[in-house]
C-alpha cells in the first residue's frame, strides 16, 4: 500500500477510481504472477475493509498460477552455500533456519528468553510478540548441535537480548548474491523446505513436522489425538538425528 500511495502521487485516496487501480497492476506486468497476486490481495483488502468501497476492485481476478514442486537443495550444496557464508552471524541463522524449519520473521525476531538453551528449544513468536494467531499456533520447535556451535560462537560477541542485528531485507539481498555466484538457490524459505522434506526422510511423521515448523495439522488425528508436549516433540527430534554439515 505505501508504493501504491507513491504512485498516486498526491493523489486523495477517495478520489481514487477503478481505472486508477487498474493502470496502478499494469506496472507488475513484467513482473511475477505471484508479485501481481500479492498486490492485488492487498489492494483489495485495503478498499474493501478499510475504505469501505469494495466495488473498486470487485472486478479484478487473480491470476491463475500453475503449481511447480519444490525442489529443495541437496545437503551437499547446502554445505557449499554455508562454506560461502562470511559471518558467524549469518551462519547460525543459516544452520537454525536449516534444523527448526521456523519462519524468516520468527528467527530473526528471537530474543534471548525465546530460547532453552538446555534442551536446545525455540519457542517462536508470530508477530508483534504474540505467540498465536488463526493460522500460527505456539509449537515448539528444536535446533541440532551444529545450529548450537554457531550460535553459541555468535551470542559471545551479542549483548542484546535481540539475538539477531541484521534485516530482513539485508539478509535477503545477501544470500541472493551468494545464490547467484555459486549457482544455489538458498533462503530461509528454501531452507524451512528442505527441513521438512529431510525430517520426512528420517522417519518423523507429518503431523510433527508440522508442530515443529509451526502448522496447524490438517487431519483430524494431528489435531485432537496427538501429544504435542515440549518433552515428546524433543524425543522425536533428536531420535530423527538431523544434520546438515555431516
Amino acid at each position: 500500500m505505501k508504493r501504491f500511495v507513491e504512485y498516486l502521487k498526491g493523489q486523495p485516496l477517495k478520489q481514487i477510481t477503478t481505472d486508477d487501480i487498474r493502470n496502478y497492476l499494469k506496472t507488475f506486468d513484467d513482473l511475477s504472477q505471484y508479485t501481481y497476486s500479492n498486490a492485488l490481495k492487498a489492494l483489495k483488502v485495503f478498499f474493501r475493509d478499510f475504505m469501505k468501497a469494495g466495488y473498486l476492485v470487485e472486478s479484478f481476478r487473480f491470476p491463475s498460477i500453475a503449481y511447480n514442486p519444490i525442489i529443495v537443495p541437496s545437503k551437499e550444496e547446502l554445505r557449499v552455500f554455508y562454506n560461502n557464508l562470511e559471518t558467524v552471524e549469518e551462519r547460525a541463522l543459516f544452520l537454525l533456519y536449516a534444523t527448526s524449519g521456523l519462519r524468516r520473521n520468527e528467527i530473526l525476531s528471537l530474543l534471548i528468553n525465546d530460547i532453552d538453551f538446555n534442551e536446545r528449544m525455540i519457542i517462536p513468536r508470530t508477530g508483534r510478540n504474540e505467540r498465536t494467531s488463526r493460522t500460527k499456533r505456539m509449537w515448539v520447535s528444536f535446533f541440532n548441535e551444529e545450529a548450537e556451535k554457531d550460535l553459541m560462537l555468535h551470542l559471545q560477541d551479542n549483548n542484546s537480548l535481540r539475538i539477531f542485528s541484521i534485516a530482513s531485507s539485508t539478509l535477503a539481498w545477501k544470500w541472493s548474491k551468494i545464490s547467484k555466484r555459486i549457482k544455489i538457490h538458498v533462503s530461509p524459505t528454501v531452507l524451512r523446505a528442505w527441513f521438512a522434506t529431510e525430517m520426512g526422510e528420517l522417519g518423523v511423521q507429518d503431523r510433527y513436522i508440522d508442530a515443529f515448523c509451526g502448522r496447524v495439522p490438517k487431519s483430524i488425528l494431528g489435531r485432537h489425538y496427538t501429544d504435542y508436549s515440549p518433552r515428546r516433540l524433543k524425543r522425536i527430534y533428536d531420535k530423527a538425528g538431523l544434520k546438515v554439515l555431516s
